[in-house]
């Protein structure tokens, strides 16, 4: 399939098309829910495998769903905040774990190939941080839009599904401070330890999110303007990823704290406009169960994974195939001769 070509050239330009959702197929999702009653169980008895079955159908507009082309997107990107002293890890480890991810040594990819699942890693221009939101945005809106508009161009018609993942050290820290911004609460309410900082290094995170609060202030009224000032290019091309997602009808399996914050503007935005995901797991990174709490996405797996790289993601395809092959394979009541209740 030929690739994609779109430019947003303004934040009004970003914000039609986030205001601009389809609900998806009901007539897809009421063909399954059709089906699961026929199937040899007790109607609602494989809980929300039933119900991973109609999503898939309504976001793929199918009465029966497929899942032949799964795609995990991996963007990856550096902060300039990372100055302030927020993460464990220096930022070349950014360029070094790309590097790891493409000779095939990290953990996701092995789940990307135990889940059947082709990698696609996008590094955005790692050599060049963003901008310190302590000190100046740390996007302006000509490199916010266009690191929005490559995440968006990712995504192509022809997946059945995608999972968002992300690599950029210190990137926990621009995602509590999204998270700050649009829920509020405080810095100290979404702020985790990250790569693994210590008692001064989590206060250091803190300090510096409410540093770049203050600093744009002026910006806080708006998702977009939050995401460009104190987000990230990975963040930022998730949430362009996540918008092509729904006006291709892909369905999405969203990652742990640092993609879900990515991805909260356009919840911000649209009353539904992340009908379309699926949380996958919720993260052992302090704010992440209380952001999907507060965007009503109630996470698949709890394993106290907090790695990034879209491995808690990949790992729920296996679920989601799960789903589908009982969905699409159970004999119904009649054709097992079984006898209903």
């Amino acid at each position: 399939m030929c690739p994609q070509s779109t430019s947003f050239k303004s934040l009004e330009d970003l914000r039609a098309a986030c205001l601009d959702l389809s609900a998806g197929s009901d007539t897809a999702a009421a063909a399954v829910a059709r089906r699961q009653d026929t199937l040899t169980k007790p109607p609602g008895s494989l809980g929300r495998l039933e119900t991973i079955a109609a999503w898939l159908a309504r976001w793929q507009s199918r009465d029966m769903p497929k899942l032949d082309a799964v795609k995990v997107f991996v963007f990856a990107g550096n902060h300039g905040v990372t100055a302030q002293g927020v993460s464990a890890y220096p930022s070349e480890v950014t360029v070094q774990m790309v590097a790891n991810f493409a000779g095939g040594g990290a953990a996701i990819n092995q789940l990307a190939r135990i889940a059947g699942a082709k990698l696609d890693v996008i590094p955005f221009d790692l050599d060049h941080p963003t901008g310190d939101f302590t000190q100046v945005p740390a996007m302006d809106e000509k490199a916010f839009l266009a690191a929005i508009s490559a995440g968006y161009d990712a995504v192509t018609k022809d997946l059945d599904l995608v999972c968002f993942g992300e690599m950029g050290i210190g990137n926990t820290t621009p995602a509590a401070a999204i998270s700050t911004a649009l829920f509020g609460g405080g810095a100290e309410k979404w702020t985790g330890r990250g790569t693994g900082v210590d008692d001064a290094g989590l206060q250091r995170k803190v300090v510096a999110i409410e540093a770049g609060l203050k600093r744009h202030a002026d910006s806080l009224s708006d998702p977009l303007k939050i995401a460009a000032a104190l987000g990230g290019r990975e963040l930022a091309a998730i949430l362009g990823a996540t918008l092509a997602a729904r006006k291709n009808n892909v369905p999405v399996l969203l990652d742990g704290f640092v993609c879900t914050a990515a991805v909260a503007p356009l919840a911000r935005l649209h009353p539904t406009g992340l009908a379309h995901t699926v949380a996958a797991h919720v993260s052992a990174e302090a704010g992440h169960r209380r952001l999907l709490e507060s965007l009503g996405l109630p996470p698949l797996l709890d394993l106290g994974m907090r790695l990034g790289e879209g491995s808690g993601a990949c790992l729920a395809v296996n679920i989601v195939r799960s789903a589908l092959e009982c969905h699409a394979r159970m004999a119904s009541f009649a054709e097992a001769g079984v006898s209903e209740k």
